[in-house]
């Protein structure tokens, strides 16, 4: 179902447009009266499901020397989250 908010609402109820939008529901916001945008739950097959086999950078060897004193492991935690895991 298509709603129409205005942004200041959008900003003051997020949460709570996070959740409709998960349940389907499509959002369109107005910024000073104009419609800016649209909210819509993204399509099973457009989730991301972690594919790091296919990303080049995940788990690659180290390029030179860190300078934060970071491992290549701990740059791949912090880039990738748990799905690096």
């Amino acid at each position: 179902m298509q709603q129409t908010i205005s942004a200041k609402e959008l900003r003051a109820t997020l949460p709570n447009i996070v959740q409709r939008v998960k349940r389907g529901e499509q959002f369109t916001v107005l910024y000073r009266s104009q419609p800016v945008f649209r909210i819509v739950p993204v399509d099973e097959e457009d989730r991301i499901s972690c594919p790091l086999d296919k990303d080049p950078l995940y788990r690659s060897g180290a390029l030179g020397v860190s300078s934060d004193g970071l491992t290549a492991a701990d740059h791949d935690r912090l880039l990738y989250g748990s799905c690096g895991q």
